[in-house]
C-alpha cells in the first residue's frame, strides 16, 4: 500500500486507510470507556456505581471492584460482598468500572489492584476505597463510616485513588 501525503486529500485517505486497518484488530477499550460485565447497566442509566480508578503505579494485572452493603459488620469480611467485578488493567489513563446495584442505599466500594494478576494479595498490590480515606500499615482497613456512600437511583460516580506501599508508608503514587 502506497501512501501519498503531499495533499490534505491524500492525508485524509491515508488516515481512513489506517483507521480501517486498525478496525480489523481487536484493540483494548479506551481508558474512558465503561468497563466490566455491568457496563450496559451504566449505559442504560440503571442502578449502579461508576467507579473511576486512578493513580496506578504500573499498568499490569487486574482491578477488582467490590461492593459492600449497609451492614458495617460485613465490610471487608470474606464472602460478604454484594458484587465483585474483575477487569484487566488498561494501558493508560483512569479506568471506569461499572458495578450494578440492587437499588438505592448505603454502600462501600473497595478496589484492589492485583499488580501481578495472581489473585492473591501481595505487598506490591495497591488498593483504595470510596471517599479515599487514609490508610497505613497499622490501619489497612478503614472504618465503614469513613468509606460508605449514599447511592440514589441511576448511576452514581465514585472516584478511587489507589494507594501502594512505599517502604513503611502506604500512600498514592502522587502524594497529595
Amino acid at each position: 500500500m502506497s501512501l501519498k501525503l503531499t495533499t490534505r486529500a491524500g492525508l485524509g485517505k491515508a488516515a481512513i486507510g489506517l483507521a480501517a486497518a486498525g478496525a480489523a484488530f481487536a484493540l483494548p477499550a479506551p481508558a474512558s470507556a465503561q468497563l466490566g460485565a455491568d457496563a450496559g447497566v451504566c449505559r442504560s442509566g440503571g442502578n449502579a456505581v461508576l467507579v473511576t480508578v486512578d493513580g496506578f503505579r504500573q499498568r499490569s494485572g487486574n482491578i477488582r471492584v467490590a461492593i459492600y452493603g449497609s451492614d458495617p459488620s460485613r465490610f471487608l469480611a470474606r464472602g460478604q460482598t454484594l458484587r465483585k467485578i474483575n477487569v484487566p488493567v488498561t494501558a493508560s489513563g483512569p479506568m471506569r468500572i461499572c458495578v450494578a446495584l440492587p437499588g438505592p442505599g448505603r454502600y462501600a466500594v473497595a478496589v484492589r489492584h492485583d499488580v501481578n494478576g495472581n489473585n492473591r494479595s501481595d505487598w506490591s498490590d495497591g488498593g483504595g476505597f470510596s471517599r479515599n480515606p487514609r490508610v497505613s500499615l497499622t490501619n489497612l482497613r478503614p472504618n465503614y463510616n469513613n468509606v460508605a456512600i449514599n447511592v440514589g437511583r441511576g448511576v452514581t460516580p465514585v472516584g478511587v485513588v489507589l494507594n501502594y506501599r512505599f517502604g513503611l508508608a502506604i500512600r498514592p503514587v502522587r502524594a497529595s
